[in-house]
């Protein structure tokens, strides 16, 4: 391939060729050859953008936590409708999808992407999970202040099983992801006592 060769958008072609293979072949299979071969492009377009591959995969995961932001606020704008454990279980599904649930196995799986990410973002080692932590505890504080959970709650706690708990279910696929009712399951449990109750019907 000639290593010239003109890609329209070459950063996002790149970024969309690396998660396919993600997805097709696990963090042992990322590689920049496997990315480029993807993209139908030469090796030398990666290092054209990028100052070597894990400045790559640094702004890949980094571009796919940010579109986790726009999730996020669809989550806080649900707030005070529906009902806090539905929201939460369609934002726990949406926001462990299948790109953010193969991209966290790749950030552990290599110390100076980590590195680099904490560089980008202090205490942000772990991005995708960052962000997901991120919006389950804004919208838990909203619906506190709504009156839906009571006031007392552990906001912290909560949010840490929930996306802890929630990652587990979802990291692993083998054969598919945890059905709708079984992540409800995982979400009414850990809410348990901090929503208030529904009075008795004479």
């Amino acid at each position: 391939m000639p290593t010239g060769m003109h890609l329209r958008d070459a950063r996002q072609q790149l970024f969309d060729a690396a998660e396919r293979v993600l997805l097709r072949a696990g963090p042992n299979g990322l590689t920049s050859r496997a990315v480029t071969d993807e993209a139908g492009c030469a090796k030398g377009v990666l290092h054209r953008h990028f100052t070597d591959f894990d400045a790559f995969l640094a702004e890949l995961v980094l571009d796919r936590a940010g579109q986790l932001e726009r999730q996020a606020d669809a989550l806080r704008a649900a707030a005070g409708t529906g009902t806090v454990a539905d929201n939460l279980t369609g934002a726990l599904t949406t926001l462990f999808g299948p790109v953010p649930v193969a991209i966290i196995p790749l950030i552990t799986f290599r110390d100076e992407l980590r590195a680099r990410l904490r560089q980008a973002r202090p205490g942000g080692g772990i991005a995708i999970l960052a962000e997901v932590t991120t919006a389950v505890s804004a919208y838990l504080a909203d619906e506190r202040d709504l009156g839906r959970i009571a006031a007392d709650a552990d906001l912290d706690s909560l949010t840490l099983s929930l996306v802890g708990g929630g990652h587990l279910l979802f990291a692993d696929r083998d054969p598919d992801p945890p059905t709708t009712a079984t992540v409800n399951k995982l979400v009414t449990t850990v809410l348990a006592g901090v929503l208030p109750r529904r009075p008795r019907r004479a």
